[in-house]
C-alpha cells in the first residue's frame, strides 16, 4: 500500500535516464499512483516533461548520483540507460536502496564484456566467438584470430553507437576509431565478434514478476548501423526455435535476477538460436507492444517492479513500428506529417518531444496494427513515410 504522489506516504520512483522509453515508464507508473522523478544528463528530456520532478546531472559521476539519491530517498531506482555509475548503484543497494531489477544486472549489462562472459563462460549459452582489445595493436591481433568480416563494438555504448562491421584487415583502424568515438565513459576497450550469418534477429521480452517468469510474443526487427528502425510482433518462429529462445532468455534473466522486464536479443539461424545481448529494462524494439498487446512492455515493467501480479500477457493483434530519425543537429525543428499518418486506419504516432535533433536520433515512432504482420508492416511504413522533420535556422 502507498499514498498519493507528493504526500509523505507516496511510493517514489527515480528514473536514471529520461528518453522516450523512460517517458512511457513514467506515464505507466503515474497511472498506478507512483511519484516519479526523472534524471538525465540534459534538460527537458522526454520523461522530464511528464514526471513530477526532474534533475540534470552527470550520471557517470558517482558522487553526484549518490548525493541526489540520498536527497530524494526513492523507493525504487530504475536505470533506463547504460551510462550510469553502476558501482555507486551497487554500493547504494548494499545500503538498502532498491535498484531495478538489481544493481548487479545494471553493472553487468552496462558493459558488453560482463554480460558476454556471463552468458558464454558462466552459463554456457550459445554466442558468437569473441575477443577483447584495449589498443589498436591488440585489435589487429583479435581480428586476425576471429577472422573477417567481424563486428567491432565499444564495450560500453547504446543504440548502435560506435559499432561497425570490419570486412578486411585494412578496415581495422577505421573500426577502432569508430568505436572510440561512439563509446561511453571514456572506455577504450572494445569487443570483436564473429560475424554471424543469420536469417533474422529478434527481441524476446522476458518479464520477471511475483507471478513468475513470462514471455511476450517474439519481436522481429531491422537495424541500421546497430540501431533499430523497424520492429514487428509476432515474428514467425518454429516451435523448436521458440523453445530454445525461451530457454536462453530464462537462463540469462534468472542469473541477473530481480523483477522487471528484460529485452533479450537473439539471432535466429535454421539450426540454432544464438544469444546476442540483454537489456534489463524496456527495449526500443518493444515500442511495438503499445499497439499489439493488452499490456505494453512499459506497463509490464511497472507492474513487475511494484510487485503486482501478471497473470498473463496477451497479444491482441499483429502490429509493427517504424521510427522517424533526424539527419542533422539543431534545436530549431518541427515534426510534420502527423495528420497524414493518423488518417491511416489502426495507426498511432508517438512524438518523443526531444529538445533537439542529432544525426540518427529517434524523434518519433509510428505504430500500426492489422490482421497480419505483413499488412501491419506495410501500413506502418506508409505512416512513417508521411512523417518528416522540418529544420529551421
Amino acid at each position: 500500500m502507498y499514498g498519493s504522489p507528493l504526500s509523505a506516504q507516496a511510493k517514489k520512483m527515480m528514473l536514471l535516464g529520461s528518453g522516450e522509453l523512460g517517458k512511457e515508464v513514467v506515464i505507466e507508473a503515474q497511472r498506478l499512483g507512483v511519484e516519479t522523478i526523472a534524471v538525465d544528463r540534459y534538460a527537458d528530456a522526454p520523461a522530464m516533461q511528464v514526471a513530477h520532478r526532474s534533475y540534470v546531472i552527470n550520471m557517470l559521476d558517482g558522487m553526484a548520483l549518490r548525493s541526489l539519491i540520498e536527497q530524494e530517498k526513492p523507493d525504487l531506482i530504475v536505470p533506463e540507460i547504460e551510462a550510469i555509475a553502476t558501482q555507486t548503484l551497487v554500493e547504494l543497494e548494499q545500503e538498502g536502496y532498491r535498484v531495478v531489477p538489481t544493481a548487479t544486472a545494471a553493472r553487468l549489462t552496462m558493459d558488453r564484456e560482463g554480460i558476454r562472459r556471463l552468458a558464454a563462460e558462466t552459463l554456457g549459452l550459445p554466442t558468437a566467438k569473441y575477443a577483447f582489445a584495449d589498443s589498436l595493436e591488440e585489435l589487429r591481433r583479435a581480428v586476425a584470430e576471429i577472422g573477417t568480416p567481424c563486428v567491432i563494438k565499444p564495450i560500453m555504448s547504446s543504440s548502435g553507437k560506435g559499432q561497425s562491421v570490419c570486412r578486411t584487415p585494412e578496415e581495422v583502424e577505421s573500426s577502432w576509431n569508430t568505436a572510440l568515438e561512439g563509446g561511453r565513459a571514456k572506455q577504450t576497450r572494445v569487443i570483436v565478434e564473429e560475424f554471424i550469418r543469420f536469417d533474422s534477429e529478434i527481441t524476446l521480452l522476458t518479464v520477471r514478476s511475483v507471478t513468475g517468469t513470462s514471455y511476450c510474443a517474439p519481436i522481429g526487427h531491422i537495424q541500421k548501423d546497430g540501431d533499430y528502425i523497424e520492429s514487428w510482433q509476432p515474428h514467425q518462429m518454429s516451435e523448436r526455435q521458440l523453445e530454445e529462445a525461451r530457454r536462453i532468455a530464462g537462463a540469462i534473466t534468472e542469473a541477473l535476477g530481480g523483477a522487471g522486464i528484460y529485452g533479450v536479443e537473439l539471432f535466429l539461424a535454421p539450426d540454432k538460436v544464438i544469444f546476442s545481448e540483454v537489456s534489463p529494462r524496456p527495449h526500443d524494439t518493444g515500442m511495438v507492444t503499445m499497439a499489439s498487446q493488452d499490456l505494453s512492455e512499459f506497463a509490464l515493467h511497472v507492474r513487475a517492479i511494484l510487485g503486482f501480479p501478471i497473470p498473463s500477457i496477451r497479444l491482441l493483434t499483429p502490429a509493427a513500428s517504424y521510427t522517424l530519425k533526424a539527419d542533422r543537429e539543431t534545436p530549431h525543428f518541427r515534426i510534420g506529417g502527423i495528420n497524414e499518418a493518423l488518417a491511416l486506419p489502426q495507426t498511432q504516432v508517438r512524438v518523443f518531444g526531444k529538445p533537439e535533433t542529432k544525426i540518427g536520433r529517434r524523434m518519433a515512432v509510428a505504430l500500426s496494427s492489422a490482421d497480419t504482420v505483413e499488412e501491419a508492416r506495410a501500413l506502418v511504413r506508409k505512416a512513417a513515410s508521411s512523417l518528416y522533420i522540418e529544420y529551421g535556422q
